[in-house]
């Protein structure tokens, strides 16, 4: 129930009421003051509030305010708000053009691991180097870094291009059937990686994680990876470096074409190279094994 108790006139055309909502006798109920409303719906309640006979209509055109949602008090008094000025709207803040973030310098990986390559002074240096070096994807899908084996001051270096499966479940490289068959080329020539002096052997690859799926290196691997296989070498300083296959000719020769290639000396860091067919070629193709052991017998050569 709502009780119109007083009513206002708010210039010529316009009306303001202050009603109760919910007396009951118990309570005094909810005190609103209603929205203005035109003049000729409250003209009949403005000046006869005390009629009994109106009370009813007066009633009646409250709850229609109400059922239109005016049921909070929102000023003490009543508000015209017809007679407000004009709201000003506030400037829009001009939004601050979106800056595009400026992309990352480009990195040098070449110049980069030529400079920590450099910085090596032995070899334990260097394989930490190595493996801190995070710029290579490689490593991020690798199980195990892959440094060397043998004979560090071995006379014969020999540079692979990459691990496989099984040298990246060991850590160590050519420990496969590829590898077993290389122990076996140079054991003909009286090398080898668990020898001592003049007899040992030492081997490693261009690259010391293991590409996915057995790949071929890319390009861009090999010559991030060139700066640490040159100070790998030099650092080693064999009397001689065979390149074993066509990935380690390409890194360090900066050509491929194994098999014209193969037997030519060449030059590798201030020492004589070789490049030799890759021994896991040898085993799907047994018949190049002659080209190899005449490549043998020339390094057996030099060495005397």
């Amino acid at each position: 129930m709502a009780q119109l108790i007083a009513a206002q006139r708010l210039g010529k055309d316009y009306v303001g009421v202050f009603a109760v909502i919910g007396g009951n006798g118990e309570n005094d109920g909810h005190a609103i003051c209603m929205p203005p409303l035109p003049a000729r719906v409250y003209q009949p309640y403005v000046n006869t509030m005390d009629e009994s006979q109106e009370y009813w209509e007066a009633v009646a055109a409250l709850e229609w305010q109400v059922d239109l949602g005016a049921d909070e008090a929102i000023l003490d008094a009543p508000l015209n708000r017809f007679d407000l000025p004009a709201p000003t709207s506030a400037p829009a803040k001009s939004a601050a053009a979106p800056t595009a973030s400026a992309p990352p310098p480009d990195v040098d990986n070449v110049a980069l691991a030529r400079q920590l390559a450099d910085t090596a002074a032995t070899l334990d240096g260097l394989s930490v180097a190595m493996e801190g070096f995070e710029h290579c994807e490689l490593k991020r899908g690798a199980r195990n870094f892959v440094f060397s084996d043998g004979i560090p001051s071995a006379r014969v270096m020999v540079v692979g291009e990459a691990p496989g499966r099984d040298e990246d479940l060991q850590g160590k490289p050519f420990v496969g059937r590829a590898g077993q068959l290389l122990d076996k080329m140079f054991a003909a020539i009286g090398l080898s990686r668990q020898a001592e002096g003049a007899e040992g052997l030492y081997i490693t690859n261009m690259l010391p994680w293991r590409p996915p799926q057995n790949r071929d290196p890319k390009p861009d691997e090999l010559a991030m990876m060139k700066p640490f296989t040159e100070r790998h070498i030099a650092l080693a300083d064999p009397d001689i470096v065979v390149l074993m296959g066509n990935h380690a000719c390409a890194g360090l020769l900066g050509r491929k074409g194994i098999t014209r290639m193969r037997g030519n000396w060449e030059e590798v860091v201030g020492k004589p190279a070789i490049p030799m067919i890759h021994h896991a070629y040898l085993l799907r193709n047994p018949i190049a094994k002659r080209e190899a052991w005449t490549d043998l017998l020339s390094i057996k050569a030099r060495l005397s």
